[in-house]
């Protein structure tokens, strides 16, 4: 037969052949006693649609097989589906609804192959809705929108009576869910509006119920235990059956009603809150307390809040301690400055140690914590004790640790350790230039009268306080160590210059060490009125001295000089350890038995004050190598003395010590005239570069740039402006006096 010959059919009886093969495919589904669909039955249905399609008008029918489509879905969802839906409540419900959402999605496949023709030509021109997209339509349209509320609220008890510990059927849940989530079609809005709202609001109403029970009974540990287990749970929930979409916003709102409602009371719970667990060094409860807080909104701040308190609160107690010691100490007149506060600077260590271990452990080095840790020791670390500055605290211990016979024995690697942390508290302190200046004057002592232990060690800290602080920092003290060496090297010159030379030798042991005068604290030196034998030995190292440079002047420290001389008394003949200003009032005796306050006074050409403490050393002391009339404990102006030729000792060589001298008083004047220049170098430098500035804007500049070394007094500055106006350096505005002017 050929092509136009082809008989015509019409849509009754096509129709009536297409009904029989879409009864054939629903009994399938029903499950009633019915063959598989063959090949050539498929065959013959989609040639029926296509030559319904392509017959001439007007049998041509493909407009009305495209409702006839529709039809056929509608038909059987109201016939079929819908009665076995409404029947059934709850699981049972759900249950027939996974079954019929099955059930259609295969009738929509077969149906649209057989009608497969209407969607390759007519639909594609038309732009309607595809086949399989009507089919899946009027399952929404009918069944959905009926059932939708019905069958999330049987999915919602579900849940709860899994988060109540009941077993369910979790499958039969995610087969429901992704009908919810097939049904849009690429769209998450049935999905996300019909259910998810819904679930997100009972999983609110659920967890504020079960918190407002555990804050009641629970300790703060336990209720975190519960939370945290939660969390865990609703994740898993969200993996076995929920749209992965659901996991953030389900997570808020149980973070939400567990945490952030409960925050406050639950870090404030009396005796199992965060101030307790850190008190009771509870490190697995701070953790969880940190896992779960940081997952809510500024949910850390109150906790670090509570722990820069903590710390505080702990620090300030160590300085009360101390406090507490040193004024017992003053009772009882024992030495104030000594073992009290190597032992405060050590609990300050220790207690840095502990909580930057929490930090790094608990609060997995968050930035929020450092900041606490480093707010709390500033407000500690600044404090004094017993009237010493922590800067002059710090210094101290390490010149206890870095000097011979220091109160602590440690290994080299501790006292590397130590120094380490020494370091880190530096950066506390806000007077790091006094601590500098404190540091340089023990350092001084250390290298000038042999004392340090080990140079190494010297070096390392001083690499370290570079590193903490700046170059600028340590350049002196650098400078210090590195002429000691030198003047090592310098002292072997000389010895060879003296055994070439035979007749410059001095006839006495000369040790001579040379300083840079920049590096070192400044020392008084007085013109004193030497002893003859060491003028000789003063002039000798001058001429070597030249041989090596000419351009450099010498200038004489006796203060820092110390002589080994032989005191010849009648018991026996003694060595004695002396500085080279007893050295000379001793020497004074060798032409003079009796001698008074005031030929001492002009033989020697030093101060009052030296004097007395001179004198005082050597008569009313330990050792009265001198005797004095009249025989009283104060030296006054009217008193005579007179070599002791009686004095002895069981020991064959002494050292005789001067009174100590309070050097507190001179560091912090010395610090406070330097701060002055750094002042006005950073005020010129400030205006050099803005030509015109506010009086606000310029001190708090330079409260900026000075802060890294110490902190400067708003006065101060306001002074130091006041006396660069005065030099011309500035000048207020004639309109405005609050601003200032460089002048170039």
């Amino acid at each position: 037969m050929t092509m136009n010959e082809r008989k015509t059919i019409d849509l009754e009886q096509g129709w009536e052949f297409m009904q029989k093969g879409i009864t054939k495919l629903k009994n399938i589904l029903e499950g009633l006693p019915e063959s598989q669909i063959t090949s050539e039955e498929y065959m013959m249905a989609y040639t029926t649609i296509y030559n319904m399609c392509t017959q001439k008008p007007p049998h041509d029918y493909s407009q009305q097989l495209y409702d006839k489509y529709r039809e056929s879905f509608e038909e059987y969802i109201t016939t079929t589906v819908l009665p076995s839906l409404r029947e059934k409540h709850d699981e049972f419900m759900l249950r027939e609804l996974v079954k019929r959402w099955a059930n259609h999605k295969v009738m929509v496949r077969w149906l649209s192959r057989f009608f497969n023709y209407l969607d390759r030509y007519f639909i594609a021109r038309r732009s309607l809705p595809a086949l399989n997209e009507v089919g899946l339509t009027c399952f929404r349209d009918l069944v959905y929108l009926e059932i939708n509320a019905k069958v999330r609220d049987a999915v919602i008890s579900l849940i709860d009576q899994e988060r109540e510990g009941e077993q369910i059927d979790r499958a039969l849940l995610k087969n429901v869910l992704d009908i919810f989530v097939e049904i849009g079609m690429g769209q998450m809005d049935h999905y996300e509006n019909d259910f998810e709202a819904a679930m997100l609001k009972d999983t609110a109403a659920y967890y504020s119920r079960k918190a407002s029970n555990w804050i009641l009974e629970d300790s703060c540990p336990d209720y975190l235990l519960k939370a945290e287990e939660c969390l865990k749970r609703e994740k898993e929930r969200v993996s076995h059956y929920l749209h992965f979409s659901s996991e953030p916003k389900l997570l808020e709102k149980v973070q939400n009603e567990l945490l952030s409602v409960y925050a406050n009371q639950l870090l404030e719970k009396e005796h199992s809150g965060c101030h307790a667990l850190l008190r009771d060094d509870k490190v697995d409860d701070l953790s969880r307390m940190y896992r779960l807080f940081s997952k809510i909104p500024r949910g850390l701040d109150p906790v670090a809040n509570i722990f820069k308190q903590h710390v505080t609160a702990e620090g300030t107690d160590l300085v009360k301690q101390a406090e507490d010691a040193a004024s017992n100490k003053r009772a009882d007149k024992k030495d104030v400055v000594g073992l009290q506060e190597q032992v405060f600077v050590r609990k300050v260590i220790e207690l840095h140690d502990k909580y930057m271990a929490y930090v790094n452990d608990c609060f997995m080095n968050h930035t929020l914590f450092h900041k606490a840790l480093k707010e709390a020791f500033e407000v500690f670390c600044n404090k004094g004790v017993a009237g010493s500055s922590s800067a002059e605290l710090l210094a101290t211990f390490c010149d206890n640790i870095l000097k011979k016979g220091g109160s602590e024995k440690l290994s080299d690697e501790a006292i590397e350790e130590t120094l380490e942390k020494v370091v880190k508290l530096l950066a506390y302190i806000s007077d790091k230039d006094l601590f500098a200046e404190f540091y340089r004057k023990k350092l001084a002592r250390r290298l000038l009268f042999d004392r340090s232990a080990n140079d190494d060690h010297e070096r390392s800290i001083l690499t370290k306080l570079k590193q903490q602080c700046g170059g600028q920092f340590t350049s002196k003290m650098e400078g210090m160590v590195t002429d000691l060496t030198l003047a090592r090297e310098n002292q072997a010159n000389f010895e060879e210059y003296l055994s070439k030379n035979q007749s410059a030798n001095p006839g006495i042991d000369l040790t001579v060490t040379v300083l840079t005068t920049g590096f070192w604290p400044s020392y008084k030196s007085f013109d004193l009125n030497l002893p003859a034998e060491m003028v000789k030995c003063v002039e000798v190292f001058r001429e070597f001295y030249q041989t090596k440079t000419k351009h450099r002047k010498l200038t004489w420290i006796y203060s820092l000089g110390t002589c080994n001389i032989n005191g010849k008394f009648e018991p026996k003949t003694m060595e004695l350890v002396v500085s080279t200003y007893q050295a000379s009032v001793l020497l004074l005796f060798n032409s003079s038995d009796r001698l008074s306050y005031s030929e001492i006074l002009n033989q020697l050409n030093l101060t009052d004050d030296d004097v007395v403490r001179l004198l005082h050393s050597l008569s009313c002391a330990k050792y009265k190598i001198l005797n004095k009339e009249p025989n009283t404990r104060t030296i006054s102006s009217t008193d005579y003395f007179e070599f002791n030729s009686k004095f002895t000792d069981r020991m064959r060589r002494i050292k005789i010590p001067l009174p100590p001298v309070d050097e507190k008083k001179k560091v912090v004047e010395d610090v406070d005239k330097d701060r002055r220049y750094a002042i006005d170098a950073s005020i010129v430098r400030i205006m050099k570069s803005r030509k015109v500035l506010g009086h606000q804007q310029l001190v708090m500049e330079c409260v900026e740039q000075l802060g890294r070394m110490f902190k400067p007094d708003f006065k101060a500055i306001k002074k130091r402006i006041e006396d660069l106006i005065t030099r011309d350096y500035l000048e207020r505005d004639k309109d405005n006096p609050n601003l200032f002017r460089y002048l170039a």
